[in-house]
């Protein structure tokens, strides 16, 4: 099984290749994510790292704010998105 790490506080610099390097450590990355701005394009400070359980157990353990940047990173399971209102 795998696991959604939700991953917040990152610098507005950081690149998807940095955060894959990061988690790397702790196992295999299956896939990054960063979320950007839809009407500026720019990085919204988060995003979200896929991984093995076990591995993601130990990036998360590790990297709970760890210094990344200069920024004090949040790092936790991804909880499923809740559903939001319809925009009209």
């Amino acid at each position: 099984m795998s696991k959604s790490i939700y991953v917040g506080n990152l610098p507005w610099s950081a690149t998807e290749e940095q955060v894959r390097e990061l988690f790397q450590a702790y196992g295999e990355v299956q896939s990054v994510k960063l979320i950007s701005d839809r009407e500026t394009g720019r990085a919204r400070g988060f995003g979200f790292v896929e991984m093995e359980d076990e591995a993601a157990n130990a990036a998360i353990e590790a990297l709970e704010n760890y210094s990344f940047g200069g920024r004090t990173l949040r790092v936790n399971e991804a909880k499923p998105r809740a559903p939001r209102a319809p925009r009209y």
